[in-house]
């Protein structure tokens, strides 16, 4: 079994990391580049930079935000939030990205996702799906949630695959900022359905909860914010709890 990743995540806005509940409620975590720092140094695999209202405001991810977190990392910075063109992610990249996350801009575009995986490799592409749950399954919310979109998350998680993606960044709004645990239900359908790897998001608030994704969910990494922001879990610790319970991690 191929170690499992933990990956923080920063969503900013204007310059500050926030964190919310369903996507609501943003409430203030510190300094991207600060955080960024302690992370590095306590053992997180890769961070997740997300601009929360990018998409919503029409600009793109800041720039100046993405190189003062890379200048803190030695491990992968991947960027998400307005990039919706191929000058949006060449920006990104150039700023210190090692891959760029797309959302609205593929459900609008779906040969952006082909584009960027040919021009810079399918590892630097990242499709990020927010699923909510409704009656026949899960929905797609494109524009940070806001709008459903007509397609099914496993489905489309298969149709971003075959264009290009090279990870699925898959979030459960229902479980965003709850601190109920990951929705194991949704992220083992869409990773037994993708040959690519899938990164859990939304509801992590015990140790037991990445194992629990890790296992029942079939996810090949798991993304947390608030309780490492806002120390209440340490990296080191949920690495060796892990560990102990013979689920692969990166030392």
């Amino acid at each position: 079994m191929l170690s499992k990743r933990i990956i923080a995540c920063l969503d900013v806005r204007d310059g500050r990391v926030v964190k919310g509940v369903n996507f609501e409620g943003l409430r203030d975590a510190g300094d991207p580049a600060v955080l960024a720092a302690r992370y590095n140094v306590e053992g997180i695999d890769e961070i997740v930079i997300l601009d929360v209202t990018a998409t919503l405001e029409a600009r793109q991810a800041r720039a100046q935000t993405i190189r003062a977190v890379a200048r803190e990392l030695f491990l992968p910075l991947a960027v998400g939030g307005g990039i919706r063109t191929e000058d949006d992610a060449a920006a990104a990249i150039e700023a210190g990205a090692d891959k760029v996350s797309l959302n609205t801009a593929a459900l609008r575009n779906p040969e952006l996702i082909t584009r960027l995986a040919t021009r810079y490799g399918n590892q630097a592409v990242v499709v990020a799906i927010d699923a909510k749950r409704v009656s026949e399954g899960f929905a797609v919310y494109a524009r940070s949630g806001t709008i459903q979109d007509e397609r099914d998350a496993v489905a489309w998680a298969r149709e971003a695959a075959e264009r290009g993606a090279g990870e699925i960044l898959l979030t459960s709004i229902d479980r965003d900022g709850t601190r109920e645990g990951f929705d194991c239900e949704l992220t083992r359908a869409v990773s037994t359905a993708v040959p690519i790897p899938v990164i859990a998001s939304g509801g992590a608030g015990t140790f037991e909860h990445f194992a629990d994704v890790f296992t029942t969910g079939r996810a090949d990494a798991a993304l947390a914010a608030s309780i490492f922001h806002f120390n209440e879990k340490s990296v080191g610790a949920l690495k060796q709890f892990l560990a102990a319970r013979a689920i692969p991690v990166r030392r």
